[in-house]
């Protein structure tokens, strides 16, 4: 098991795999890491016909709390617009969007379908958040972590969300984990892992059907 380490830690990982030969990165990736209090998936693909980039970072916490799910859109290296939605109760919904020099042309925050402005505080914040999730998505692609996910089957395979059927390499800790969890459950519970030349790790298990709303490539 390898631990999938925070952005600054990862730098260094970033400037040995840079110096080595590897081949090109598909313009459509997976990641993902554990950060302090969440599990952090990533999809991202890039444009090379117009320059642009779009990510979705979905955030799961480890113990208690919410899911949010943080859409984020890019043109070249500047960022157009924000969609997050958190599932609380009631959910809450933010879009937040730039126009072509940076300026804010749009900005709300919808929660039981009440219409709220954003402060400037806040748009910031969530400008932060972005970049350092597009330089944290850079450092995970150079770095060939590679996110999977699908349905565990009781001899210990795995139907990912593409259709294959493998044996993830994991080890003994993750494996009695799932274990207990479909023991408990009616249905094959769903993983997701991540795996990188250092080994691989468990992220999460849980009942809900991860491939339902995972992005496909050919509509992201």
């Amino acid at each position: 098991m390898f631990a999938c380490r925070p952005l600054v830690a990862l730098a260094g990982t970033v400037l040995l795999m840079a110096c080595s030969s590897q081949p090109p990165i598909p313009p459509f990736t997976a990641s993902g890491y554990i950060a302090d209090q969440d599990v952090v998936r990533i999809w991202r693909k890039d444009n090379s016909d117009d320059g642009s980039i779009h990510m979705l970072a979905v955030f799961s916490p480890l113990q208690k709390g919410v899911t949010s799910s943080n859409d984020y859109r890019w043109q070249g290296e500047q960022l157009v617009s924000i969609e997050m939605t958190i599932q609380s109760q009631p959910p809450e919904h933010v879009k937040v969007r730039f126009d072509d020099h940076g300026e804010l042309s749009f900005m709300q925050r919808e929660v039981n379908g009440q219409k709220q402005q954003l402060s400037n505080d806040q748009i910031a914040l969530y400008q932060y958040q972005a970049s350092q999730t597009k330089v944290t998505s850079e450092a995970l692609r150079i770095g060939r972590v590679v996110l999977r996910q699908g349905r565990w089957h009781d001899n210990g395979t795995v139907t990912t969300c593409e259709g294959e059927t493998i044996e993830p390499k994991l080890d003994s800790v993750s494996l009695n984990h799932i274990e207990n969890r479909q023991r408990h459950s009616s249905l094959d519970v769903s993983i997701a892992w991540l795996e990188a030349p250092e080994g691989s790790q468990l992220l999460l298990v849980a009942n809900q059907d991860f491939c339902s709303w995972q992005p496909k490539p050919a509509t992201f």
